[in-house]
């Protein structure tokens, strides 16, 4: 019994237990792959300060099978970060940063390919350009579930119309319906929550047959301008909403583990700087009335704070 214990990694439990992620039925799960793509691209070109232009395909290939195609024109990614950022859950730049963000944990676009992997065995595929003057960086990736590792099964660099941008391919099993809680009905939502985006969709009954190994051809102005099958949400606002400020945790909002380890980590010198320095709205005034109030001397070193007059 003992010999075949062993320790689980993230993806593999969330691959036997995908309901958790958004995907436990077809038409869910088509729903849920766009939403993170869409999500990851409007925070890609409002951190660049890029208005942005989004394309959403939804290509039917078979039955209950489809491609979901989401492209911008954001600062696109470096070709190191591809692998990971797509190929292994919980990887990602916002879990540890206190601002609001469409995202957090890192899960949503790598889940949605190892969706598509588990349903369909077909790799994520991602186009990703950062330069005009350099290159588009082309993968193929599967995830290794056991590690929560990439798999790279293609690397190349191509050609690509946009000076910079992302594109990202999967193909899934899924289910496509009309309605308030369709895909056509979430992109109408964005489209009304984010006036500063251009949105160009093309549903699945005005897509025309594509192969898998066709590449992308055009920017997307050409694309709106010539395609007659897109619906195209136009932008209303030339302004990008102001950028979510970095905050500092709020002591009432500080659970005693995450607190002890607080203390423990910080480079503070003093209890006193270290609640005016990693704690929103605490001045000298409050620290010394916090301190009084646990009867903790201002001078304290934080790692040297016994648990019992941390809890007080």
């Amino acid at each position: 019994m003992a010999s075949r214990q062993r320790e689980i990694s993230v993806s593999e439990f969330f691959s036997k237990n995908r309901h958790l992620l958004g995907f436990d039925n077809p038409a869910k799960a088509l729903l849920t792959t766009i939403k993170e793509g869409v999500d990851n691209a409007l925070d890609a070109c409002e951190e660049a300060g890029i208005l942005p232009d989004i394309l959403v395909e939804v290509i039917p290939e078979g039955e209950d099978r489809f491609r979901v195609v989401i492209e911008d024109h954001g600062p696109g990614i470096v070709r190191k970060q591809v692998p990971r950022i797509f190929g292994s859950l919980l990887y990602g730049s916002k879990f540890h940063v206190l601002k609001q963000s469409r995202g957090q944990q890192g899960i949503g676009i790598s889940a949605a390919g190892m969706y598509g992997l588990l349903t369909t065995g077909q790799p994520i595929r991602i186009l990703s350009k950062t330069d005009k003057r350099k290159p588009a960086h082309l993968f193929e990736l599967a995830m290794d579930t056991r590690k929560n590792e990439p798999q790279i099964l293609r690397d190349e660099e191509v050609d690509w119309e946009h000076d910079h941008g992302t594109r990202v391919e999967i193909t899934l099993q899924g289910t496509y319906k009309k309605g308030r809680h369709s895909v056509d009905g979430y992109l109408r939502q964005v489209a009304i929550a984010n006036p500063h985006a251009r949105i160009l969709y093309r549903p699945p009954d005005k897509t025309a047959d594509k192969s898998e190994d066709d590449e992308p051809q055009g920017t997307l102005d050409a694309i709106a301008e010539t395609d007659s099958g897109l619906q195209v949400f136009e932008r209303v606002s030339d302004e990008l909403p102001p950028e979510p400020k970095e905050i500092q945790p709020h002591p009432h909002g500080v659970e005693l583990g995450f607190f002890l380890k607080m203390l423990h980590d910080t480079k503070a010198r003093t209890v006193s700087m270290f609640l005016q320095s990693e704690f929103s709205r605490v001045s000298a005034k409050v620290a010394s009335e916090i301190l009084e109030a646990a009867k903790v001397k201002d001078r304290s070193r934080p790692g040297n704070v016994p648990r019992g007059d941390a809890e007080r």
